[in-house]
């Protein structure tokens, strides 16, 4: 089928995520890719400095993990995970449990990161349940966005994403966003909330909101907000969707910190990008209230592609490249490349505030309005880098980079280049 034919049935037949159905632009037809690139059907190479989607570690159709799926995909390409086992389920929870937090014991597996996040948000309050402990609340942080599952919803930031939901969402009591200005008031207020001894879970974004404009705090202050959580038996859940395998500069955001979360809910970099998958751990404490000889104590969930042996093949390979000395020397390489980009920029009177942290690099523009998700600039940002071949999403006026660990220093610079652009063009 010719590629005329293809876009037409696209528009036809497919609704696009967070895509208007009208006045929306073109989707860009992409036939193959290839570490960094995008190739398209009118022979454009765009450079993907946002892994995809944010899942991308080790560059598009990596040939060792192609070859793991291929060679899984000949031996055993699914089967029910509620009485049946395999190898690539087994080995995986090996490789995660080895750089995880100590404290983590047992791996869920399920589909993405907003099941992940599910999951964890069920155990927390099934944990409670299971004992007879009436605790329901659930603390989140200002701005945060947690998935599009129903759960995952309630625990996000009330917005654009969930309004036309607002009214089926369980209740969350959400404290201030812990920047430098907000730290002492963010930890004042969680403590007078966790005091009354009703609090069954407590969910965050270690370091890095994502979708909420790449906001970062401190480890310091995190640190506090867990310990006193776990003082007050609070359920810690860290949602590491978006900051794991290495995206921070180590392994998982929650390394930065010495108080580990009790549930940590992990997708997005898990298979290099290959495959869906998500995993829920959790430490022993929680698996306590669920080893009973009373069925009904049981975690009651899973979902028809749990533990996929093709998706755990993936994970495989792409664990074994992520602790590779060469991985982890890339990861440190963009990291300071990062680093010093971030403090050229600073001065630049087109940016508001620059941050970084591992391989996120984010700049927050100046503007007429507030910082958000819909400020308006976003519409010149997208098109202005996708014309010069490399692919930005930008968060409202968030400019941010998030490259495959494979990018060379020639290819980042390219794309530091490319918002320079941008940022003078804008005072012109």
């Amino acid at each position: 089928m010719d590629n005329i034919n293809l876009k037409e049935l696209d528009k036809k037949n497919i609704w696009h995520p967070f895509t208007p159905l009208k006045g929306g632009a073109e989707p860009v037809m992409i036939t193959s890719a290839e570490g960094v690139y995008l190739h398209t059907d009118d022979g454009r190479k765009i450079l993907d400095a946002v892994s995809s989607w944010w899942v991308n570690l080790h560059g598009h159709s990596n040939p060792y993990i192609a070859k793991a799926v291929s060679a899984q995909a000949g031996i055993l390409e699914h089967v029910i995970f509620a009485g049946f086992t395999h190898e690539p389920a087994i080995q995986l929870s090996k490789n995660l449990l080895s750089i995880l937090p100590a404290n983590q014991s047992r791996i869920f597996f399920s589909d993405n990161g907003s099941t992940a996040v599910e999951v964890g948000l069920k155990m927390a309050l099934q944990y409670w349940h299971n004992q007879g402990i009436e605790k329901k609340k659930i603390i989140a942080i200002d701005g945060a966005y947690h998935g599009d599952t129903f759960g995952s919803m309630s625990v996000g930031e009330r917005g654009i994403f969930t309004n036309p939901f607002k009214s089926h969402l369980f209740e969350t009591i959400f404290i201030p966003f812990p920047d430098t200005e907000h730290e002492e008031k963010t930890l004042q207020q969680f403590c007078e909330l966790i005091e009354e001894g009703d609090v069954a879970a407590f969910i965050y974004e270690p370091l890095v909101q994502g979708a909420g404009g790449m906001r970062m705090y401190s480890p310091a202050l995190l640190n506090e907000l867990l310990t006193e959580a776990q003082a007050q038996d609070v359920i810690c859940i860290a949602d590491e969707v978006l900051t794991g395998f290495g995206r921070t500069g180590r392994y998982f955001a929650s390394d930065y910190c010495s108080v580990k979360p009790d549930i940590m809910a992990v997708s997005k970099g898990i298979t290099g990008g290959t495959m869906p998958l998500g995993v829920t751990t959790c430490s022993k404490k929680i698996l306590n209230a669920y080893e009973s000889d009373d069925f009904l104590k049981t975690f009651f969930h899973g979902h028809s592609y749990t533990a996929n042996p093709i998706a755990c093949a993936a994970a495989n390979a792409s664990f074994e490249l992520l602790v590779s000395d060469d991985c982890q020397q890339s990861i440190q390489r963009i990291g300071n490349q990062h680093r010093t980009f971030a403090s050229e920029m600073l001065d630049h009177p087109a940016v508001a505030t620059v941050r970084s942290l591992g391989t996120f690099l984010a700049l927050e523009l100046k503007t007429d309005t507030r910082t958000s998700y819909e400020n308006e600039i976003r519409k010149k940002i997208y098109p202005f880098f996708m014309e010069r071949n490399v692919l930005l999403r930008p968060l409202g006026n968030i400019i941010y980079i998030l490259p495959p660990y494979v990018i060379t220093d020639k290819q980042l610079h390219k794309v530091y280049t490319v918002i320079r652009e941008f940022l003078d063009s804008l005072q012109q």
